[in-house]
């Protein structure tokens, strides 16, 4: 009887000390990441800083509407060198168009094609911007995309060292898109949470289109339409 108290107690102080050794792992994993976390914010934070001041590398334009792109087009006249990445926007032929008559340069534009949301954007060019070795960029979207876009690309791009500058475009006419706080909401807070896997999960786009690929003779058997914001003649 007294042996098997004393093999009870055991299993009772192996229990409670199995225990208090797993909260004290535990614990210390928690304190470890929270370190490791507020580093990697602060080292973040202080690169950021440093590239504010710098100058813009790459126009990233939201899809979502042509003025956009027309904006874009004069923006890249007036810097030629710069890059511009179309994200999902309008149909590639109507981009060229839009380049050509405002006799802006097209070598160092680019299309993505795999994007169907916003948050898509971000999703699939962030690899792509980190291999360009992008610090600084010109987002352009619209007020109808407002303040989702924004804070979507403060959170995911400043999280791989990109430096966000705003550029709104004013749509003429009612706009496709209406936001909504839900929305807002659900879309910041999977972009906190991509903020974090992006370090580590890299998506391709298999969809990624140079505009000087882009034969407008092809598209014209096709019977194309662009929107009529943009004004563009298609014979």
């Amino acid at each position: 009887m007294r042996d098997k108290l004393i093999l009870r107690n055991w299993a009772r102080f192996k229990n409670w000390f199995r225990a208090k050794l797993q909260l004290r792992l535990l614990s210390l994993g928690l304190l470890g990441f929270g370190v490791l976390l507020c580093s990697w914010l602060l080292i973040n934070t202080l690169r950021l800083q440093a590239v504010a001041t710098g100058s813009v590398d790459t126009f990233f334009v939201l899809g979502g509407s042509i003025r956009r792109e027309i904006y874009a087009a004069e923006l890249t006249k007036q810097h030629p060198e710069t890059r511009v990445l179309v994200s999902q926007g309008s149909l590639d032929p109507c981009i060229l168009l839009i380049f050509q008559r405002e006799q802006a340069p097209i070598r160092h534009v680019w299309l993505e094609k795999c994007a169907n949301s916003t948050f898509d954007n971000f999703y699939f060019n962030i690899p792509l911007l980190d291999r360009w070795g992008v610090r600084k960029l010109k987002l352009i979207t619209s007020p109808s995309h407002l303040p989702r876009a924004q804070w979507m690309a403060q959170i995911l791009l400043g999280a791989h060292g990109i430096w966000v500058e705003l550029d709104v475009v004013e749509e003429q006419g009612i706009p496709g898109n209406r936001e909504h706080w839900l929305k807002t909401g659900l879309d910041v807070t999977r972009s906190v949470i991509w903020a974090v896997l992006s370090q580590f999960i890299q998506p391709k786009c298999s969809k990624l289109i140079p505009l000087t690929t882009v034969e407008l003779q092809t598209w014209r058997n096709t019977g194309f339409k662009c929107e009529y914001q943009g004004k563009l003649k298609l014979d």
